[in-house]
């Protein structure tokens, strides 16, 4: 089996928002997986040109090992046999898990130590009635969400939730279960998990899916130490408080031992590690205690791990990797060494997680990016290999990627590309970072791009490797056959288009200048890419760019006569306007 294995889980695509079917202010949608996919198999598709003989082997040892010849097959058994289509089958160093694996909430353990009460687990339990009761809300016209928390970025998506969380704990069983290799494994999840708390959700998150991965390793496995680095562009606030947490448990019962209590299992020590934008979210408000928070740097005290780096500005890639990543954002590798070896050293009992988002990418959207706090897309593979060589060192290879943010396509597939080659990287392996180029991602998007019910175009690449991408990526994405979740039906509107009539004469002009409304300053959405929308205007009514029922409009009224009354009648004359037409087509 080869040592990378990435770990989909389809239940992740029910992660929607549901209280109306207009989603175009909504960045966190399921059809970001379907972009991190098409990153995945272009990796693949790159690897196996670099290990040709490995995969010819490997392709033709796995055919013989799985339908051997037997005199006693029929005729059947063995036309059905040849018949089997492997090339779309991904090949090299990396395998890929179609995962069905699910937790449920108030019964599995990791969860309960994470998210847990003493008394009785009140925050699960709640989620579950939140979940339970979010439809009948929604068709009554309220929200799902219990007022005090944020209206914005959390919804309803139990189902996801709950599969997220087996799927992190299935790719911690396969890592830490086979001794014979290091293995590293890339989980691409929805919803992101690192802004939860104990009992706090927020940005997206519901439940923290790497603290509950750390937590399975150690109850299940044994795991003592865990190091988890975090690369999304957002402090991971909820999990470094989880770390806090932990850390402060274990340090106790070391004091009470200390002092004669007797000794138990050893408590897990966990290093959080992250590199994010101090001006972005959750810090954007100013709010004192969460920069605090995202500032902390301490290492041993009161048996806290835990690093914190601000991203940067850089003018030239030489300044990034000379100045920023070696010698500044190094630090988080730097202090989980130090970690490690003041408690132990190199040891089976550790496991390395990255809390990978990807939404610092150079491609990700201006208006998530704005403070220019961002890395080259080669961060994502560079890290990842240095991640890899610090896991073989101290972990015996042992290291899980889970997906966090990242909400622009082109930041998801470059992203998720250069992040699994570099998991992927072996030493032996070669790898070009001219393959998330900027043409080359251009030439990668026009190749998978979606069309009616989500599968790539039907249209084959003149490239091999853009048709080997496309092969692949058909093999492993399931996005287009999710059904479509329920929506809450759209409320009839009261607007009605204004009367046009031709104008007979210059006074009819005036008339309707009179009677049209006032224009307003356009309005820019941010998740749409800077597209105007000005108040007054005509508006095109068009099909989203989503799951083919999902509308990309934004709410664009437009006035009536009516609204205007009592307007001054000596209303400025509006320049007449001549419109100068073609010949008439012919009959």
């Amino acid at each position: 089996m080869p040592a990378t294995t990435v770990f989909l889980q389809k239940s992740c695509l029910q992660h929607r928002y549901i209280r109306t079917r207009d989603n175009s202010h909504i960045v966190e949608r399921p059809e970001r997986l379907r972009a991190v996919n098409v990153g995945l198999a272009a990796a693949v598709a790159r690897l196996e040109e670099t290990t040709p003989a490995a995969s010819s082997s490997a392709a033709g040892a796995s055919s013989s090992a799985a339908s051997p010849k037997r005199e006693e097959e029929d005729e059947l058994t063995q036309a059905l046999g040849k018949l089997q289509i492997t090339s779309s089958s991904p090949r090299g160093p990396v395998s890929f898990v179609h995962s069905d694996a699910s937790v449920e909430l108030l019964n599995h353990p990791a969860v309960k130590f994470v998210h847990g009460d003493i008394e009785r687990d009140v925050y699960l339990e709640t989620l579950k009635v939140w979940a339970k009761d979010s439809q009948d809300k929604v068709a009554k016209g309220e929200s799902e969400i219990p007022e005090g928390y944020s209206q914005g970025d959390l919804y309803r998506s139990l189902d996801a939730i709950q599969g997220a969380l087996g799927t992190v704990c299935e790719a911690v069983d396969a890592v830490v279960r086979d001794e014979s290799q290091p293995n590293q494994a890339f989980v691409a999840i929805r919803p992101p998990g690192h802004h939860c708390g104990e009992d706090t959700p927020s940005g997206f998150c519901f439940v923290n899916n790497v603290a509950v991965g750390a937590a399975h390793a150690y109850l299940k496995h044994g795991i003592q130490r865990v190091v988890i680095f975090d690369i999304d562009l957002h402090h991971g606030n909820g999990t470094q408080a989880i770390t806090w947490s932990i850390n402060e448990e274990t340090y106790r019962q070391k004091l009470e031992q200390e002092h004669g209590a007797p000794a138990g299992k050893p408590g897990l020590q966990v290093y959080y590690g992250s590199l994010h934008d101090i001006l972005s979210y959750p810090c954007e408000d100013g709010k004192a205690e969460l920069i605090q928070a995202a500032s902390v740097s301490i290492h041993g005290p009161h048996g806290q791990h835990i690093e914190n780096v601000h991203l940067e500005p850089y003018t030239s890639e030489e300044e990034f990797w000379e100045t920023l990543y070696a010698k500044r954002y190094s630090r988080v590798l730097d202090k989980a060494r130090a970690f490690l070896e003041s408690t132990g050293g190199a040891s089976d009992d550790t496991l390395v997680f990255i809390s990978c988002g990807f939404d610092a990418s150079e491609h990700e959207y201006p208006s998530m990016s704005r403070h220019q706090r961002k890395v080259p897309t080669s961060f994502y593979y560079r890290f990842a290999k240095d991640a890899r060589a610090f896991a073989d060192k101290y972990a015996k290879g042992r290291l899980i990627s889970v997906l966090e943010g990242g909400y622009s396509d082109r930041a998801l597939t470059s992203g998720a590309m250069a992040h699994l080659t570099g998991l992927a990287h072996d030493g032996e392996t070669g790898a070009d970072e001219s393959w998330w180029s900027l043409p080359n991602l251009t030439a990668l998007e026009a190749a998978t791009k979606k069309r009616r019910g989500g599968r790539p175009s039907q249209t084959v690449p003149h490239e091999p490797w853009l048709a080997r991408i496309v092969e692949i990526f058909a093999s492993i994405d399931s996005s287009h056959t999710v059904p479509t979740a329920p929506r809450a039906p759209i409320a009839p509107s009261s607007r009605t288009l204004r009367e046009r009539k031709p104008p007979s004469s210059a006074s009819a002009i005036t008339s309707s200048a009179k009677a049209s409304p006032a224009t307003s300053p356009g309005k820019t959405d941010e998740g749409r890419a800077g597209k105007r929308v000005t108040k007054g205007q005509p508006v095109a009514l068009t099909s989203g760019s989503g799951s083919g029922e999902e509308s990309d409009l934004t709410d664009v009224t437009s006035g009536t006569a009516s609204e205007h009354e009592g307007e001054s009648a000596s209303a400025k004359k509006l320049p007449r306007v001549i419109l100068k037409l073609g010949p008439a087509p012919k009959a």
